[in-house]
């Protein structure tokens, strides 16, 4: 069978790297590209038998591709440090290896957010391209949500890849936060602007998105709160990018 090389990036993730890590210990490698962790997240790694580098933070997608230079085997797997692979899924992933169809493989992913795994709100069956050759892929160089660029067509596969993407009120604060600045900053590189009105609009339509069209309503008080928040995300971003062209325009 083709070997496996998982990569990882990380910053601060004592309290996910070790359950992450842990689900994909039958891998050939791990590969782990650290953005200077102030926790035990570098120690965990090297424990678990991790190759660990440590380089500065310039974005989702350029982290990723350090991480992907480091891996050595023929096939890819790219997980996030709050995303657990099951032995379901392991089972799907080596089938998929040993078959080699095609160069890269889809996987859905079941996210959780603060306690409650979510079926809508356009978060579910949430494909994502996260299994694929090494010569034949690579991430964009996106800010934040970065895609794998694949030669070729891609499979699908059934099990999920669980994802603990927001464990409680801080961490969605948090995370609400870096996405908004980071979405800006990357708007900002493509050239875009915003109006005085874009963030509020904007924000209004991400919020009945979630919760109306895409049946955030059927996850009850999650699916009410996950709209809020994207809606929040929304507002922040395009604020923050009217800021930073009028800081731009200012020089």
């Amino acid at each position: 069978m083709a070997a496996l090389s998982v990569i990882i990036i990380s910053k601060n993730e004592e309290a996910n790297i070790r359950a992450c890590l842990e689900s994909v210990k039958w891998a050939d490698e791990i590969v782990v590209v650290d953005s200077g962790s102030s926790d035990a997240t570098v120690e965990i790694c090297r424990e678990l038998g991790a190759k660990v580098y440590v380089h500065d933070w310039q974005g989702f997608g350029v982290q990723k591709n350090r991480a992907l230079s480091y891996a050595s085997l023929d096939w890819v797997l790219s997980i996030d440090a709050d995303e657990r692979v099951t032995p379901e899924l392991r089972s799907q992933l080596t089938k998929a290896i040993e078959e080699g169809s095609t160069n890269g493989f889809l996987v859905p992913r079941l996210s959780q957010f603060c306690g409650r795994f979510i079926r809508h709100s356009g978060w579910y069956p949430d494909y994502v391209l996260r299994l694929f050759r090494r010569a034949k892929g690579r991430f964009s160089d996106d800010m934040v949500h970065e895609r794998v660029m694949l030669e070729g067509t891609a499979g699908k596969l059934s099990s999920p890849l669980l994802h603990y993407s927001y464990l409680n009120k801080a961490d969605v604060k948090r995370k609400t936060e870096q996405y908004a600045k980071a979405g800006a900053i990357q708007m900002l590189k493509t050239g875009k602007s915003a109006s005085f009105a874009d963030a509020p609009l904007r924000a209004g339509w991400a919020f009945v998105r979630t919760y109306c069209l895409r049946l955030g309503f059927l996850d009850g008080i999650a699916g009410f709160n996950i709209a809020i928040m994207n809606a929040r995300t929304t507002y922040l971003k395009y604020s923050q990018l009217r800021a930073l062209r009028s800081a731009k325009s200012a020089l």
